[in-house]
C-alpha cells in the first residue's frame, strides 16, 4: 500500500512543479522572445506556445517513464528517500531543460544581431 501512497505524491509534486515552471517560462520568457523576433509578437507568442506544449510533453513523458525505475520502497524512510531522488531527478531535468532553452535562443539572438550588423554594413557602404 505505501507504494500506491509514493507513486501518488510522486505523480502529483512532479507534474504541479512541472506545470508551475512550464507557465513561469510561458509568462515571463515572453519578452525575450519578443526581443528574440524583433518585435514580431504573433511570432514570439506563436514560438512560446510551442516551446511550452513540447517543455509538457518531454516532461510529463519523463515522469512516467521514471516511475518505473528504482528501489521500491517498503518503509516510511525508504518512500521519503524514493520520492527525493525520483523529484530531485524531475527538477534536474527541467533545469537542464530551461538552460538548454535559454541557450539555443541566446544563440539564435546572437546570430541574428550578427546578419543585422552585417546587412546594416553593406547598406551602408
Amino acid at each position: 500500500m505505501i507504494m500506491i501512497y509514493t507513486y501518488t505524491i510522486y505523480l502529483v509534486v512532479s507534474l504541479i512543479i512541472t506545470i508551475w515552471v512550464g507557465h513561469t517560462l510561458h509568462s515571463k520568457g515572453r519578452l525575450f522572445l519578443v526581443e528574440n523576433f524583433h518585435g514580431n509578437e504573433a511570432l514570439a507568442d506563436s514560438v512560446n506556445h510551442l516551446l511550452l506544449v513540447g517543455f509538457y510533453l518531454i516532461n510529463f513523458g519523463f515522469v512516467s517513464l521514471v516511475l518505473k525505475y528504482g528501489d521500491k520502497p517498503f518503509d516510511t524512510v525508504g518512500a521519503i528517500e524514493f520520492l527525493s531522488t525520483k523529484i530531485g531527478i524531475v527538477i534536474v531535468v527541467l533545469g537542464a531543460m530551461h538552460f538548454f532553452n535559454i541557450f539555443a535562443l541566446a544563440k539564435m539572438r546572437k546570430f541574428a544581431f550578427i546578419r543585422e550588423t552585417a546587412e546594416n554594413m553593406a547598406a551602408h557602404a
